[in-house]
């Protein structure tokens, strides 16, 4: 067994206190599919918060304790115990190599073309079979391709007797005499009956496979997604130092990272967010998926799509058909920005301002339509890598004013001098990564975490409605995502 790879679908993760007993039991549906794991302290990460901060609007808590939701093509499960995050991606439409399938199809690489191999076929030419997938003196390994426990029968063309390989896997040599041949690799579907203890040699293989090609892509992703090569709690200890109130906050709000989120639906996320609340604003972005995202799997009878490409978005009748869907004027902004970025630049172009400086990545952000300096700095923070810009809105007025710069109750309204004197201050105090900073004390100002329990202990059972049964209730406003009156970023 692979040492990153649950070994069990019971696991102890925990998205509240440490020191609390949490338990979760997968239910069976996510313990059929392999899970893994990333070691990572939850004073490192707090799944709990950093995903519905206000930053992202696509992950939901589908089961308590594991979020759901679509991430660079994937549909993903994650959930965490004290000192590991794990994980567990479903199979998509868009990426089935090396997957398992409902009906127990293998896609295994071979040598040229795949032999047709099919259930009513009894024997197989060795002289076809080794001309087509053998060089000389190669070896060849075979596998059981009929259900029960015949095999694939082999005529051994010297003896003219037919042999059945076993159901473990075999060597067969074969010499041939021919000159040697470079042949390409392709896929070949094989029908492989059910996975047992007799098919180890054949399981060990597909799980290396999946390992090499996709298990270290899937924890690059996160590990990308949450910035984990960054130690938050030395980041926390700076930023104490410096800052007596982000000290007292930091104590119950550990665990908040920055995500480094894609910026086209980063960008376009930010332009629904205009005079909006969290819990609007995704749903908005589930609508703008749902019409014009890629489907990319279906899980418990719900479907998940990747978000909208800058190109869909700038098709005709966009903007109505938006309106339609309740998103009022930010229909047109998302039209008139999409189809400004089509017809000027592209989503490289978009991409590209990561390696732009912040200054100029925010000028170039600001020209589009629905983008103004807070809309700009959101992005610029959350998908340009600029960890120094500080969105402003009348939120982080208050907590300016209340906080940090007295001065500033006396203002009547957030000017574009005050905006820019607000983020000074805050990256003097913190530093190049003051937008991160911001990020903490904005998540911990937030309603939906005020005065909510951090002891609570959760049973996730594998029956329906058993956490129901055994006590747990969600609060409204972990339904809603903070309901009517929860902060925004506008």
């Amino acid at each position: 067994m692979l040492l990153n790879q649950c070994a069990c679908p019971r696991v102890t993760p925990h998205h509240w206190k440490a020191s609390m007993p949490v338990r979760l039991l997968l239910n069976s549906e996510m313990a059929a599919s392999t899970c893994r794991r990333i070691p990572c302290k939850i004073t490192e990460l707090r799944l709990d918060k950093a995903l519905v901060c206000g930053q992202s609007f696509r992950w939901k808590e589908r089961t308590p304790g594991v979020w759901t939701g679509v991430l660079a093509g994937y549909m993903w499960n994650l959930w965490q115990s004290d000192t590991e995050l794990f994980y567990q991606v479903l199979p998509s439409p868009e990426h089935p190599h090396g997957t398992i399938t409902a009906d127990n199809h293998i896609n295994i690489a071979i040598k040229t073309e795949p032999v047709q191999i099919c259930e009513n076929t009894e024997t197989v030419r060795q002289e076809e079979f080794v001309k087509q997938h053998t060089s000389k003196g190669s070896k060849m390994r075979t596998f059981s391709t009929k259900k029960g426990r015949k095999g694939v029968k082999v005529i051994d063309k010297q003896s003219e007797q037919v042999s059945t390989p076993t159901l473990d896997c075999q060597h067969v040599d074969v010499k041939v005499s021919k000159p040697k041949i470079e042949h390409k690799y392709e896929d070949m579907k094989v029908h492989s009956p059910t996975l047992d203890c007799k098919h180890e040699c054949l399981k060990l293989e597909l799980d290396q496979m999946e390992t090499s090609e996709t298990s270290a892509k899937h924890e690059e992703i996160l590990r990308d997604y949450f910035r984990l090569d960054v130690n938050l709690t030395d980041l926390y200890t700076a930023w104490s130092l410096s800052d007596p109130v982000f000290k007292r906050t930091a104590i119950d709000f550990t665990g908040i990272r920055i995500l480094r989120q894609d910026p086209v639906e980063n960008l376009f996320s930010f332009i629904c967010s205009s005079n909006n609340h969290i819990s609007r604003i995704s749903g908005m972005v589930e609508r703008l998926c749902q019409t014009y995202g890629t489907k990319v799997t279906e899980y418990k009878g719900e479907s998940y799509f990747n978000f909208p490409s800058v190109e869909s978005l700038s098709g005709p009748g966009v903007e109505d058909r938006l309106r339609s869907l309740g998103f009022g004027y930010r229909a047109k902004y998302i039209s008139v920005t999409a189809k400004y970025i089509q017809a000027n630049h592209s989503e490289e172009w978009l991409r590209g301002l990561r390696n732009k400086p912040y200054t100029q990545t925010k000028s170039e952000l600001v020209k589009l339509c629905g983008v103004g300096a807070k809309v700009a700095d959101c992005v610029c923070l959350m998908s340009m890598d600029k960890l120094e810009a500080v969105p402003v809105d009348t939120h982080v007025w208050q907590i300016a004013a209340r906080d940090y710069m007295p001065k500033l109750k006396q203002a009547k309204s957030l000017t574009d001098k005050l905006y820019g004197e607000i983020g000074d201050h805050f990256r003097e105090l913190w530093g190049d990564k003051a937008g991160w900073a911001h990020t903490v004390l904005f998540a911990a100002d937030l309603k939906k975490f005020k005065n909510k329990p951090d002891t609570k202990e959760i049973d996730v059972e594998t029956s329906p409605n058993k956490s129901q049964a055994k006590g747990y209730k969600r609060s409204k406003s972990s339904v809603t995502g903070g309901g009517k009156r929860a902060k925004q970023w506008t």
